[in-house]
């Protein structure tokens, strides 16, 4: 099962073949290495696969690789673009950095250079990725408030301790009173405490925990939402989709579809 795809454009087939190869030996079978003679051919072939790294040259007679990153960023399609070219100018080499490519290598390229320019894309797009997937999971009211050390706020040490109890445990059966409990403070008070120092509810804090790990299970998971909800801490599905509408605005299962051609 491949990961990852990497799409080499190239109209010199010598050119394409060898830098082709020269993937395949490095990659392993960890990515899936294809390739394409023209523009034209390569559209196709972004259209039908999810493409993480594209290595193109910039001058081919039907369609150029600047209009191809054209082309390509107009259909908000963004995989991470080396250019190779034997054309050293600086305007082309400008053009290509504008349009977000990560590395331009001038032709005839080593194949030290090659898997060192490679390696140094395939970081790029893990990052990429990662920030992505963190951006669409995040809840940015628990990222405020789970900044302890931000010289604004002063939690007290019952209250950190209260949060990484709750963070440690969200997937079981969790109540106010055990919280209280473990940091040795009354029910009520506790709860009024909570509330004063974080701007939300224990019950609102636990909520919002458990559907950002939802979310990342949907986002990078296939299990069904059934088993979602019971490994976030929900003994019914009816109840976790109840939640998850309430807070996102949508189902678990419109929320997956909304997002399964990102990752």
């Amino acid at each position: 099962m491949h990961t990852k795809t990497i799409l080499i454009v190239d109209d010199e087939p010598r050119i394409r073949q060898g830098i082709k190869k020269t993937l395949e030996n490095w990659a392993n079978g960890q990515y899936l290495i294809l390739s394409a003679a023209g523009g034209e051919e390569a559209i196709e072939i972004i259209e039908a696969n999810k493409i993480s790294l594209l290595i193109t040259d910039i001058r081919m007679p039907e369609m150029s690789g600047l209009y191809l990153l054209e082309t390509l960023k107009k259909q908000e399609r963004n995989p991470v673009v080396i250019i190779i070219s034997a054309y050293s100018e600086f305007a082309y080499a400008q053009q290509a950095l504008r349009l977000g490519v990560v590395n331009y290598l001038l032709k005839p390229v080593s194949k030290q250079k090659l898997i060192e320019a490679v390696e140094q894309a395939v970081q790029v797009e893990q990052k990429q990725t990662r920030t992505g997937l963190i951006q669409k999971v995040v809840d940015e009211k628990l990222a405020d408030m789970n900044n302890y050390n931000d010289g604004n706020k002063i939690y007290s040490k019952s209250i950190i301790d209260a949060i990484l109890f709750i963070d440690e445990r969200f997937n079981m059966e969790i109540t106010l009173k055990q919280v209280a409990a473990h940091v040795h403070l009354n029910s009520s008070y506790f709860s009024a405490l909570f509330k004063e120092q974080t701007n939300v509810t224990f019950s609102e804090y636990l909520t919002r925990i458990r559907l950002q790990h939802a979310k990342n299970l949907l986002m990078t998971s296939t299990l069904p939402v059934t088993e979602i909800a019971e490994k976030v801490g929900y003994n019914t599905s009816k109840y976790f989709i109840k939640l998850f509408k309430q807070y996102e605005g949508m189902t678990p299962n419109a929320y997956r579809k909304g997002n399964e051609n990102d990752f």
